[in-house]
């Protein structure tokens, strides 16, 4: 793995969230788009070399409003920036870890992605990304 890609934060209001966090930077979002295989759509700030995910539901049976139902509000992932995820994919495999999609999806970003289910990660959802070549 090479660094830290994004923290994700799972909200109930993009707009909302989107005001805050632009308070907190002092900027806005830099980019804001809709994952319509994830069912969000997300927004991104960065502080630095580091990037911040907002993601909002888009609908009920999402990922992200099953999470914000459970927990509420709040971090939902980190992401891990990798140069080949599927080196990656059976990397994590042989080392016991679950895979939750074993074939990499089109995320946010423009990035490939693939998610590490939180059972075998001390209760955190990674998610592996890689730059779409």
């Amino acid at each position: 793995m090479k660094k830290i890609e994004h923290i994700g934060i799972a909200v109930k209001d993009l707009e909302k969230s989107n005001e805050l966090f632009s308070k907190l930077f002092g900027k806005p979002p830099y980019k804001s788009e809709a994952v319509e295989s994830e069912g969000v759509t997300t927004s991104f700030f960065k502080s630095g070399p580091n990037k911040i995910e907002l993601l909002e539901a888009t609908n009920p049976s999402s990922p992200i409003a099953k999470f914000i139902e459970r927990k509420g509000e709040g971090i939902h992932h980190i992401a891990f920036a990798v140069k080949d995820i599927y080196a990656e994919i059976e990397r994590m495999k042989l080392e016991g870890f679950t895979v939750l999609n074993d074939t990499p999806k089109k995320g946010a970003d423009n990035k490939l992605v693939v998610f590490l289910h939180p059972k075998s990660t001390n209760g955190v959802l990674i998610e592996l990304c890689q730059d779409d070549l």
